[in-house]
């Protein structure tokens, strides 16, 4: 089980680079998507087996890989764009400080004292490099949509590293976080919306022509 789940988040920290190294929008979100449905099933590596974790599982998986994804999906078809051009960071640039990012997670992790059943296991170091590469998404994009990628990448950071404490954490608690995920994407739909509405275009660094009246 430890060696599959390992397994596991070396796919998601494969799909990091995927979404750090293209421009096309679909694929960025496709690979969102997989990796969501990828953490979908690590609770299953972590957790006793019992129907209440069967129905948190299923949740994530059709709420990361299925629900979320479709909504963006609309909204790239709704504004017409493929593309993510002249970001503020290259993509050369993006895949050379995500590799940096994940080294330096791995520092990080060897050095930090956890507990013995969590030594030597890939939890903490995927954790930090998906949040670190969500962060670099985040604020090395233009358009709105590619920022609302990287905001799933961070919570997914965020979910990997919440799985450690399972002990400590119910389900429930990530099935709160979840929801206010959800919540946050329907927030991010309507600014996508105001800001295409308002500018015919996605791009972010438009709203500097904003000024008081």
């Amino acid at each position: 089980m430890t060696s599959l789940a390992d397994q596991l988040l070396v796919l998601c920290l494969l799909l990091n680079f995927a979404v750090l190294g293209t421009s096309r929008l679909a694929v960025s979100v496709r690979a969102v998507a997989l990796q969501g449905v990828v953490l979908g099933v690590l609770p299953t590596l972590v957790h006793p087996f019992s129907w209440h974790l069967v129905l948190i599982v299923v949740s994530i998986v059709v709420a990361k890989g299925a629900v979320i994804p479709m909504l963006i999906m609309r909204a790239i078809r709704k504004a017409d764009i493929e593309r993510e051009f002249q970001p503020f960071i290259g993509y050369i640039p993006s895949l050379l400080l995500g590799a940096l990012f994940t080294a330096l997670a791995f520092i990080f992790a060897a050095r930090l004292p956890l507990a013995p059943e969590h030594e030597g296991l890939l939890f903490v170091p995927a954790s930090i490099a998906t949040l670190m590469c969500g962060f670099l998404v985040l604020m090395g994009r233009r358009k709105a949509i590619s920022q609302v990628i990287g905001y799933l990448l961070m919570e997914n950071g965020i979910f990997i590293f919440g799985l450690l404490l399972a002990d400590a954490m119910p389900l429930m608690v990530e099935a709160g976080a979840l929801l206010d995920l959800l919540v946050g994407i329907f927030v991010m739909g309507i600014v996508i919306n105001h800001i295409s509405r308002e500018f015919s275009s996605l791009d972010t660094s438009r709203l500097s022509a904003l000024r008081e009246e």
